[in-house]
This record gives structure tokens, sequence and C-alpha cells, in this order.
């Protein structure tokens, strides 16, 4: 079952508390771009219903929610029961492939330890070492999905820069935001004083009733430009796929009436400041030969 977003893009507590049914086990916020969703408010949803909580932190490594980094309890104890991270080569941190997952609760790490390596009891991992056992057992129907040695070696390294890459992140977003400030045909993307935002996105809005030019043809522009511009994210009900399933009994219109608006720019510590001061300059160039004036018309007499 959906629900649907906020003003800030993340999933909105109330539209969650309206979707919950009977069948609902567990709810699964999105941290959208690196700014977190509203925890609290979805923890007391969890506590009031009996369900889990699971985050979906993909884009949220270096997030923090309330002083705190996602994927740790808050200072009252509040956690959700699963965080899962991405470690994909866009990521903020990358292994080239792969993820992570945290929890509290030993018995739940336990548990999926056991399921990454093909549902193997924990005697099998360390049968070719001298504190090993050749003896193993398979005690559930489990999966290939253990981050390889190499993987986490290159992510220790990462880890070690991700602060680095958050601060280069957050000051090429404060150059956008500076650039764009003022601009009526334009929105920044939201942030929020409570959270460390980690800017894995800048997804700009545009409000289109000011200019003369669609989402597409924008993108092309920034394109023609040599500014490689994409879109983050396609709504889920709009792919062939799930618009054949009844996901909610009510249509996500807060989801369905942004995506027409969001464009995400290029925002990766690589870039150099000419290259950020280049795309905020082309989108003003863009927007000034596109936007739409205020015009007064006559009506000849007789």
């Amino acid at each position: 079952m959906l629900a649907d977003i906020g003003p800030d893009g993340n999933i909105d507590p109330q539209q969650i508390a309206q979707a919950i049914t009977p069948r609902t086990r567990a709810i699964i916020p999105v941290h959208l771009a690196g700014l977190p969703c509203e925890m609290k408010a979805i923890w007391e949803l969890a506590r009031r219903h009996g369900l889990f909580v699971i985050e979906d932190a993909a884009h949220a490594a270096g997030t923090f929610y309330e002083g705190r980094p996602v994927g740790m309890a808050a200072a009252d104890g509040d956690a959700s029961d699963a965080v899962a991270f991405s470690f994909y080569a866009t990521k903020n941190m990358t292994t080239g492939e792969g993820g992570m997952v945290t929890t509290q609760r030993e018995s739940m790490a336990a548990r999926m330890r056991m399921l990454t390596l093909h549902g193997m009891s924990r005697d099998a991992w360390n049968r070719y070492s001298g504190r090993g056992s050749w003896y193993y057992e398979i005690v559930d129907a489990g999966f290939k999905y253990n981050l390889t040695d190499i993987q986490s070696a290159l992510g220790i390294h990462q880890l070690r820069k991700l602060d680095s890459f958050i601060e280069t992140r957050r000051r090429y977003a404060q150059i956008y935001n500076q650039a764009f400030a003022g601009l009526e045909e334009i929105e920044p993307p939201p942030d929020n004083p409570r959270f460390r935002h980690s800017w894995h996105l800048y997804i700009l809005r545009l409000n289109l009733e000011r200019l003369d030019i669609d989402r597409k043809a924008f993108i092309a522009k920034l394109w023609g430009k040599g500014i490689g511009a994409s879109v983050h994210f396609i709504p889920i009900p709009l792919h062939p796929f799930f618009s054949r399933i009844p996901l909610s009994p009510r249509p996500c219109s807060q989801a369905l009436r942004l995506y027409p608006r969001i464009v995400s720019l290029p925002l990766y510590p690589a870039m150099t400041e000419e290259q950020v001061y280049y795309v905020a300059n082309c989108v003003r160039e863009i927007i000034a030969t596109h936007r739409i004036r205020n015009r007064t018309f006559f009506s000849e007499a007789g």
C-alpha cells in the first residue's frame, strides 16, 4: 500500500496513517535525496499499530536525524527495526555495488547474517580456517547477499572520506541555492535545520506556469549545454508493471503533481566550483530566455 508524500518530497506521516490496513505489517520510509523523513511521527504510528519500521536509507549515508546518524537509535531510544543503505557507484560513499543493513536487535542481526549467505548456520562461516569446522547446515532459505572483502575494503576507505564528501556536496548545494535565490520560476530542494542533509541529490523544482517550456524541453536545453541533468524519480503508479496492481485506494496526488516539475542537477564531490557555477548560470540563462513575462493586451474599438 502506497502513502503519498508531503511538501518535502518524503513520505507524509498523515498519509501513512490513512494507508494502514489490518494487513499492514511494516512502514518503509525513504529518505529522498538525503533529507530524512519525520521519523518520530513514523515511530509513533508504528507503536500505535504494532508495525515494524524499515528505513530505506539508500540516499542517506551521512545523513543525521536530530543530531544522530540515520541508522542509529534516537536519543530517547526510538529506533527502526532495520535500516538499509546502498553503496552503489552513484551514492555518497560506494563499494562499487552492494550495501548494508543495520539493526538495534542482535537476534535480527544474527538472522540477517545467516540469510545473506545461503541460509547457512554460523558454523559454516569459518570452515576454511583453523577456528572453523567442515560441518555446516542449511537452516533457512537464504540468499547470496554478502558483500565481498574487496568491496568492504573499498567501503572502509570511502567511509573515512564521507564527512568531507558531504561537506563538499553541502557547499555546492549552497552555491546553487544562492544562484537561484529570488527566481520565481524555480524552487530549491527542501532542507530542514533540525537535520543534516547529506545532499545525495539536488532536485530542482520548476514552476511550470511561469515558463513557456516543459520539463522535457528544460532538460534538453541543459543537455545542449553539456550538462547531464536527470529526473529522480518516476512515481511508482506511472510504471507499466505497477499500474496493473492496486497499490492504493487513493491516488498519490502530491507525488504525481510534483513529478512533472523535478529536475536533478549535477552534484558530486569531483565537480569543481567552476563547474557548479557553470551549471547554475546555464539554469539562469534558460529561465531568462523562457520565462513568461507579464503582457498587457489591447483590443481595437469598434
